[in-house]
């Protein structure tokens, strides 16, 4: 895979361009200090301005459709492929987001022509070492937790959760809506508790006994032993290990933050020349040390936390594209809803 340094990469930008605006506006759902600093590191090397609004996902998608032709956003950036796909479902999303960075970058199977993926993640089980056996997690799947020996012991967030849809959403891809609400119910069935709390609170009640196995995001165990969320959170990271689901079949989940080019974007250039930078080594080594995701790139390596904790031989689910999370948005609801998943 042939790479650019970030400053030939800017360079070609402005040969190809002639001439580039100051700036971009970046409608940004993720909530990392560190992506400020990232944009800082832009603004600095190509002298465009980087407008940030930041705010919840529901609150931007609202103010762009509502503002529809009228709206200043470049870029909406947020935390999951099937908010983007919902977003282009809605019409507020064009074509374009191209460029050679981006093709020689960024696999297929997580990328439109709309929006691309910047950094990724998975979503895996998490379990008590002391409660849970190796043979019971032997070969285990997704569509596995819902067999009956989990009964009682299993903890996951609520079905309105986006990361959540976008797993289901995935499994409806694979194994077809039919089979994912029977499995779906079969999940309710071996639910510990009402689904309640974030990522982090599901591996804390692993941790606490209050259940064996957990779902939840890689980066929340970093994030968690990393101690920078308190002391608590860190020894309870401790007490449980990683498991990735589907190693003998298609492999584990993944998922994207992703970046999306709004339609009537009044900066389009800049916005690509913005995603190429999220694209660059040392953007992606920015990600992976202080947000503890997975780089999309290859040739970078995810922080030690992640590496020591969570480990890099794992099977990937390259095969199912995250543009069916969207798609099966409404579908994987559906079924969750119907299953008595609250």
């Amino acid at each position: 895979m042939r790479k650019l340094s970030t400053l030939a990469l800017i360079t070609s930008l402005f040969l190809s361009t002639f001439a580039i605006a100051n700036e971009v506006n970046v409608f940004n759902a993720r909530h990392y200090k560190a992506d400020a600093e990232m944009y800082g590191k832009f603004t600095a090397a190509t002298g465009i301005k980087v407008n940030l609004i930041n705010g919840k996902s529901g609150a931007l998608e609202k103010r762009i459709a509502e503002e529809g032709a009228d709206s200043s956003a470049d870029l909406y950036i947020t935390a999951d492929a099937g908010r983007c796909g919902a977003m282009d479902a809605k019409g507020l999303l064009q074509g374009g987001l191209s460029s050679e960075t981006i093709k020689a970058s960024v696999p297929k199977n997580f990328r439109t022509n709309k929006w691309v993926g910047v950094a990724k993640r998975a979503r895996i089980i998490y379990y008590s070492p002391e409660r849970v056996s190796g043979a019971e997690l032997s070969g285990l799947t997704y569509e596995g937790l819902a067999d009956p020996k989990w009964k009682g012991r299993l903890v996951i967030r609520k079905s309105s959760n986006i990361y959540n849809k976008s797993l289901v959403a995935s499994l409806i891809a694979n194994n077809g809506k039919k089979a994912t609400a029977e499995w779906a119910k079969g999940v309710v069935s071996n639910m510990a508790r009402e689904p309640k709390g974030n990522d982090r609170a599901q591996i804390m009640a692993v941790a606490a006994g209050e259940a064996d196995i957990a779902v939840a995001n890689t980066y929340y165990l970093a994030l968690m032993l990393s101690g920078k969320k308190g002391a608590e959170q860190q020894e309870a990271a401790k007490k449980v290990k990683a498991f990735f689901p589907n190693q003998n079949d298609r492999g584990t989940h993944m998922n994207i933050s992703c970046a999306a080019l709004v339609k009537g974007a009044p900066n389009k250039a800049n916005a690509i020349a913005l995603v190429d930078f999220l694209l660059s080594p040392e953007s992606q080594e920015h990600f992976t040390n202080n947000t503890f995701e997975f780089p999309m790139i290859g040739g970078v390596s995810p922080s030690p936390l992640v590496v020591n904790n969570l480990g890099l031989d794992f099977k990937q689910d390259l095969v199912t594209k995250v543009s069916t999370y969207g798609k099966n948005q409404a579908a994987a609801l559906e079924v969750m809803t119907a299953a008595g998943w609250k």
